[in-house]
């Protein structure tokens, strides 16, 4: 009698539990899976069986290649007149005494100081200062493009661009007009934090809601821009909750083919008004990754942002769905680091980057931000790039 022989879909389609069965077959099929199907997966799914999808999608778009760039943050302040209970990172307007504030000259000095250095890309983002407003920054954009006309700029989150619009008083497809032609090339993806109302309220509510976020972003494509999405997960919100959030973005993706990148956040709770709240585990730091990947078909990549998971934990995302560990950093950052993250210094060398992408048998690949590649790393050693300087 001859055997059946199974590939490795069938098999994990027949050992998974009955009722995600005809979720693994959709998923193998590549058809969408609905709203209910995905809380079924954060609910039922197995670390290894979402583990063994995400990594299936993720290899489908993507083979093993996994990207990074070369890039510095500036953060232009951490006076912020919103008060979210989970940020340990922002000090209020009325005790700016105790925050920090960044002329235009000073962020200016710290882009000059990468000259000659193969960076490709500057991320600046912060508190929302009423002082720095849309005239504000243009003008800084202006001044980064006139030093250093290739250096991508990928800035402010909805947050910080509704406060300039509103304070401005212009809609948001004359202010993102504004902004863009003072240099403004992409939008990173924060400030997304919760999109449900029913959550929001409860950690953000006094600033911009899931429609004004979502609008900012469709008028950002409609110039022709790509921006990423975030979504911060680990605190008091339910799976549905996190399927709700996806949901919004990837009907905005099917109506404008912006969006780049999504990156979950994982909630961190040292200093600020959720201490009380409790960390999400590793487990269910990959089920998140995993299942954003089984989501959001229609987003081409899926980032881990190292300095918040720490390296190690960054190398095990890339089992479950992540193609996307983004970039060298520099230690410019304090948004994570002054929440608790795992990296208090996050700075890595390309060489560190590519050596941690190879420990997982990936191919890395350095990116620019729009995903264009610059160089794959695969036949290079970590002495070969050390010692030259032009890729370290």
């Amino acid at each position: 009698m001859k055997a059946t022989v199974y590939n490795s879909s069938d098999m994990l389609i027949q050992t998974a539990d009955k009722n995600l069965q005809p979720i693994a077959k959709k998923i193998f099929a590549n058809q969408r899976i609905s709203f209910e199907e995905g809380v079924q997966l954060f609910e039922k799914g197995s670390l290894p069986f979402l583990g063994a999808l995400a990594n299936f999608v993720r290899e489908q778009k993507h083979g093993d290649k996994t990207y990074f760039n070369r890039n510095f943050h500036i953060e232009p302040t951490n006076v912020c007149v919103f008060s979210c209970k989970f940020c340990a990172y922002s000090r209020l307007y009325a005790h700016r005494e105790e925050g920090w504030e960044l002329s235009i000259e000073q962020m200016l000095d710290i882009v000059k100081s990468y000259d000659g250095k193969p960076v490709t890309e500057v991320h600046i983002v912060g508190g929302v200062h009423p002082k720095m407003d849309l005239q504000f920054f243009t003008a800084l954009l202006k001044a980064i493009k006139a030093h250093r006309p290739d250096l991508h700029i990928k800035a402010f989150t909805p947050v910080e661009l509704d406060y300039m619009f509103r304070k401005a008083k212009v809609s948001v497809e004359e202010g993102m007009r504004i902004a863009h032609e003072a240099g403004l090339d992409s939008l990173p993806g924060g400030g997304a934090e919760i999109f449900h109302p029913e959550i929001r309220t409860q950690i953000c509510a006094d600033k911009v809601d899931a429609d004004g976020w979502l609008h900012i972003h469709k008028a950002a494509h409609q110039l022709g821009m790509h921006t990423n999405a975030t979504m911060l997960y680990g605190h008091i919100e339910k799976y549905w909750h996190r399927i709700d959030h996806m949901e919004r973005l990837r009907q905005l993706q099917d109506e404008t083919g912006g969006f780049n990148t999504f990156i979950p956040l994982k909630f961190r709770n040292k200093d600020n008004d959720m201490s009380h709240v409790p960390e999400s585990t590793i487990v269910e730091d990959l089920k998140m990754y995993a299942v954003a990947r089984l989501y959001l078909d229609n987003f081409p990549h899926m980032k881990a942002y190292w300095p918040m998971l720490g390296r190690k934990n960054a190398q095990l995302t890339i089992q479950f769905g992540v193609n996307d560990i983004d970039g060298t950093i520099d230690d410019s950052t304090k948004i994570y680091s002054m929440a608790g993250s795992e990296e208090q210094n996050p700075s890595m060398s390309t060489a560190d980057l590519v050596t941690l992408i190879k420990q997982v048998n990936r191919q890395p690949v350095e990116r620019d931000t729009l995903y264009h590649e610059i160089r794959d790393y695969s036949n290079l050693s970590y002495d070969a790039i050390v010692a030259n300087p032009l890729l370290n």
